[in-house]
């Protein structure tokens, strides 16, 4: 029996969720499984039954207001630093005491490093080879310079994994495009495998069910307002959302996902046209409801999107630049708007819905990108490369 040592980043859910969604087809294959993460990460995983051993978290700084503090992250440094060194012998000690085939990151590199020291084989799932800086940073040379420099040495130590599987779509459709392209010193290991966000299988008999408990109208707009991300970045666009949703009463119906990981499944009516839940245990049934997505810009949530034909308003992270990057990209590709988070007001989310709504080409943009994704299935081609490390190991 083969064994599988999974490790995602412990902050939001998309992480977590595609490697449990690994874990699930492993285990029919009898294969184990067990995790290492932190954070909510670490209490989702738990949540769906998994062992997951905690470890130091290793995470940037967010403002009040919900944006990525620069400053703040620069001061913790020293921070990061000790609690990588002490993740490092976290994974190190976990990993000896369990013997796994196998090492399965997604998007941390103290378990590669652990690996490495062991001896053991390591893959890394990764949409963010470098680190971005935000756009008003980007504009000193120096800066660009700065940005150079730490891809490649990232880039460098991402490439001490075996295999570099990249969850999206191959050139010229890479939504995370700006995350990955030009880093030489990783290019050559990057298999582009596909999304790993769940593939939709909503039958109309499920869809008419939830809508019918919410009560929809179904002869006007479904909105899924579908926030994701680090719990101090969601509260503040959450309430600019809501003042949106009552602007457009009567136009668009509202879904409201907080994200939190046993937090109520129970939906809030508010308003007329609104439902608020703090967990939604519905998502994919509301996914395939709705006509379009609000959401962050984070790679899993546009890839569920994509994957269900909707158009979508990204809202990145203010000076975050891996989901500045995925949200250009989305708009380049005519699949959806983007709002700049700074100085947002909730009349400019009203007013972005009804552009997506009311123009018919980001729902034909969005079914053409849908139809490339039909050839792959991202979360089988990381279950056969995962799987190949067993085989290796009986022959």
């Amino acid at each position: 029996m083969g064994r599988a040592y999974l490790a995602p980043y412990g902050v939001g859910l998309g992480h977590a969720s595609r490697l449990v969604m690994v874990a699930d087809h492993l285990q029919q294959g009898n294969v184990q499984v067990r995790f290492s993460s932190y954070g909510e990460a670490a209490n989702y995983v738990a949540m769906r039954g998994y062992d997951c051993r905690t470890v130091p978290p290793v995470e940037f700084a967010w403002s009040g207001e919900g944006s990525f503090s620069i400053k703040q992250s620069i001061a913790n440094i020293p921070l990061w630093f000790a609690n990588f060194s002490r993740q490092v012998n976290h994974e190190a000690r976990n990993m000896t005491m369990y013997g796994p085939d196998v090492i399965v990151s997604d998007s941390r590199l103290s378990p590669i490093f652990a690996a490495r020291l062991l001896g053991i084989p390591s893959v890394v799932i990764l949409n963010q080879v470098k680190l971005l800086l935000s756009p008003r940073l980007r504009e000193l040379a120096v800066s660009r310079l700065f940005e150079k420099m730490v891809g490649e040495f990232l880039g460098s130590m991402w490439n001490m994994a075996d295999r570099i599987l990249v969850p999206d779509l191959p050139p010229p459709y890479t939504i995370s495009a700006h995350n990955v392209w030009g880093v030489g010193s990783a290019a050559r290991k990057i298999e582009y495998i596909g999304f790993t966000a769940p593939k939709p299988m909503i039958s109309r008999e499920q869809t008419d069910r939830v809508a019918s408990a919410l009560g929809f109208d179904r002869s006007r707009p479904v909105v899924f307002v579908h926030i994701s991300g680090p719990m101090q970045t969601r509260m503040p666009l959450i309430r600019l959302a809501l003042e949106s949703a009552a602007q457009m009463s009567g136009k668009a119906q509202f879904v409201f996902s907080e994200g939190r990981p046993n937090g109520s499944t129970e939906p809030r009516k508010i308003g007329q046209s609104a439902w608020y839940y703090e967990w939604c245990p519905v998502r994919d049934e509301i996914f395939a409801l709705s006509d379009l997505i609000v959401l962050r810009g984070g790679h899993t949530a546009l890839s569920q999107a994509i994957q269900f034909g909707k158009p979508v308003v990204t809202i990145p992270i203010e000076n975050h630049g891996e989901q500045l990057g995925n949200s250009e990209n989305i708009a380049k590709l005519g699949i959806g708007v983007m709002l700049h988070p700074k100085g947002l007001k909730p009349a400019q989310i009203s007013a972005a819905i009804g552009q997506v709504l009311g123009d018919p080409s980001y729902r034909e943009k969005t079914l053409q990108v849908n139809k490339l994704t039909e050839k792959t299935d991202g979360i089988e081609n990381v279950v056969k490369v995962v799987s190949s490390y067993f085989k290796n190991e009986r022959k």
